[in-house]
């Protein structure tokens, strides 16, 4: 599957877990959003569902071990490049996730991975669409 550049839309999952009143973040080591702080996630692999792509992707990403709870959004992420072609095109599903084990690591396809308090979001520069969907599951 081509991600850049795809011949059709990619589903993906991202994981909202909260831990007290922090919440798990990790920095993209790649492009899209390469260097920014942001929700764990990736791609659904074929036969996955998508539960249970968001609860590997996280134990990939982060070492830890969660339970994919309710949807929180669904939405699309489309990037053109600057010739205006089509360069990414995600449909995402966002879920709200319950910690329940593991000591949090940097893993694959992430430069770091953090619990990080609402308050060092502008320090980190957190993406405004993982501020969003963090705020909608907090609700």
């Amino acid at each position: 599957m081509k991600r850049e550049y795809p011949d059709a839309p990619i589903p993906a999952v991202g994981a909202v877990v909260f831990k007290g009143e922090r919440v798990l973040l990790v920095q993209r080591a790649h492009e899209p959003s390469q260097g920014r702080w942001a929700i764990p996630g990736g791609v659904i692999e074929l036969g996955e569902a998508a539960r249970q792509a968001v609860e590997r992707e996280v134990r990939e990403e982060c070492g830890l071990a969660v339970q994919a709870g309710d949807v929180v959004q669904v939405l699309d992420y489309i990037q053109h490049d600057d010739a205006g072609g089509l360069r990414f095109h995600y449909v995402l599903i966002d879920f709200a996730c319950q910690y329940v084990s593991g000591e949090l690591r940097a893993g694959d396809d992430v430069a770091d991975a953090r619990w990080v308090h609402p308050d060092e979001f502008d320090a980190l520069n957190v993406l405004q669409r993982a501020r969003a969907v963090i705020a909608k599951a907090r609700k």
